[in-house]
């Protein structure tokens, strides 16, 4: 059975993975895959943060995470958000 990450943006930092919240290592990301990471945020958090920001320590894995994500924004919808 393929595990899931449910995470959601610190802050207005906007960081999902890294800095304050380093409880899931890059190992762990690498496993799980960018595919199993489920993004969770209100429109009004997001509407303070410019974009999604990783710094794991691991390039890789940064990398894997760059670009746009889907962001569960309520039940049913989901905005795209830049991740750099």
């Amino acid at each position: 059975k393929k595990a899931k990450v449910v995470i959601t943006p610190i802050g207005n930092q906007g960081f999902i993975f890294g800095r304050g919240n380093q409880q899931i290592s890059p190992r762990v990301l690498r496993k799980v895959g960018k595919e199993n990471v489920i993004i969770l945020a209100t429109p009004s958090k997001l509407s303070g943060i410019k974009s999604l920001k990783v710094d794991t320590g691991d390039e890789d894995v940064d990398l894997m995470f760059r670009g746009y994500l889907k962001v569960v924004i309520d039940y049913g919808r989901e905005r795209v958000v830049k991740c750099s």
